[in-house]
Parts: structure tokens; sequence; C-alpha cells
């Protein structure tokens, strides 16, 4: 079933022929930093990690789905975003004090309306200043056959990030962008950049994909008006957690609800 989805939503996608991608480099000193300091590391709780990325000082964007457990608890107790970590030290790291997720995802099934608002924000108790960790803008989808980059943490290479520094678009449509970028478990959250000018902006985020032999196809969503909707609901309340004067309490039915943090289409 799975497997079905991920190919009808490649074939929706109109996917060209793939390019030749660059591989992953593993950034690890501070020099190879320089510039990504703002994509870090989320750390769930002992649930796992997914990536972030800053939006600003006291904003983190990153996957709905790797917030969702904390939702459903109504408590961020656990989430740190650690900006720029390698090898067990970060540029900047802080607790999450609030966060919401886009309230037209739906967690479970794997759709292509819910890649489309897999998008979440947390909001830090202290900000990162800027000139530590400085935020990434935002822009449209680029057009199909387009060079992006990524950067994400992810399995087996968890302990620092890793820059793709050139992959491809390989289609989009309904809000929705197909890319052929080396991830993979716990790559969810992670930004997906356009390179073609200046400083990188975040065009998508890693929301789901899916493997064929050695080939990724993996899949992401439109930003400018999530992440616009996103900031109001901070601005509002509706739908942040933890509400003023809550106070949460974990409650496990059912065995172990931990999780990688990353939500991946298997072949």
């Amino acid at each position: 079933m799975i497997r079905v989805l991920a190919l009808a939503l490649a074939a929706a996608l109109a996917t060209p022929a793939h390019a030749d991608n660059a591989g992953l480099t593993r950034l690890t000193l501070r020099g190879d930093l320089l510039g990504w300091e703002a994509v870090g590391r989320l750390d769930l709780g002992g649930a796992g990690f997914c990536t972030g990325v800053l939006l600003a000082p006291d904003l983190v964007l990153t996957a709905a789905h790797c917030l969702a457990d904390a939702q459903a608890q109504g408590s961020v107790e656990g989430l740190r975003f650690r900006a720029g970590l390698a090898d067990g030290v970060a540029i900047a790291e802080a607790k999450a004090a609030r966060a919401v997720l886009h309230p037209a995802y739906l967690p479970g099934r794997i759709t292509a309306e819910t890649i489309q608002h897999d998008v979440g924000l947390v909001q830090l108790a202290e900000p990162i200043p800027a000139a530590v960790a400085a935020p990434y803008g935002l822009r449209d989808l680029p057009r199909a056959g387009a060079p992006v980059a990524v950067v994400s943490y992810a399995r087996g290479r968890e302990d620092a990030p890793s820059r793709q520094a050139e992959c491809t678009v390989v289609g989009r449509a309904q809000e929705l962008l197909a890319f052929d970028c080396d991830v993979t478990f716990g790559s969810s959250g992670a930004p997906i950049f356009d390179v073609t000018g200046g400083r990188p902006r975040i065009v998508s985020l890693v929301s789901s994909g899916g493997r064929d032999g050695r080939r990724v196809t993996a899949f992401g969503m439109e930003l400018p008006a999530r992440v616009a909707e996103l900031k109001r609901a901070f601005a509002t309340g509706e739908g942040v957690f933890p509400q003023q004067g809550f106070t949460a309490r974990r409650i496990i039915v059912g065995g172990d609800r931990g999780g990688t943090g990353a939500r991946f289409v298997r072949p």
C-alpha cells in the first residue's frame, strides 16, 4: 500500500529523469559549518530526533509529524534544539517553550494532503542570537529540474549534519515537491535549500520518501503560506501547546510510543 502511494505521488509529480547528484559531506569542523549553523538536531526527549532549522532566533521549523507525540501529551518537555551539533558540541542550544502543528495535518496515513501540511513550529525558551546562527528565509517551490541542496541529520549520521551540495527537483504539483536528495530516517524536517544566488533560502522540508534500490524519491511541501498560518497560531494561541496553565502527564497505553523522528515510506 505504501509503495503504491509512493509510486502514485511520483507519477503525479511528473518525474523527469534524475540528474547525477553530489555526495554527502559531513560537516564536522567549525569551518565546515560556516553558513549552516542554523540547521540543527531537534531531540525529541528520548523518542529519537528530527532535523530542524531556524526561521527566527526563537523559531525552529520542522516536520509536523516530529511533534505529533508531544502534541498528544500536551507538553514540549524534552524537546531541545541543538544548532550546528557536531560530535557532541552544539554551536548553541535551547529548550522548547511551546509548539504548534499545522491544523490541517492529520497524523497516521501518508497521503498527498498529509505531506502538504506536514509543517510545525517550535518556539524556543531562549532565542539563539543571529550572530551565532543566522536564520534562513523562505521562497516558493522551484521548478522541476532545478538544483537544490539539503542539510540533515539522519540514522547512522546523527552526530553531525551532512550536506548534499546538489540534488534535483524531480517534480512539483499540488503544492508538493519531489526531489532525489539522499535522505533517510531522522532527516524528517530537514530544510531543502535554493542555493542559486546569495544566501540559501528554504523551499521545502523533508516529509517522507521511498527508496527503490539505490534511488530515493523524497517529498516535501510548499512553505510560505503554511508558515504564515503557524505564526498566526502562535499569535492567537490556537492549537499551541502546552496550553497556558496546563500541565501535561504522559500516559502510554498499548506499548511504547517512542519513534525515530522520521516517517519514510518503505518501498
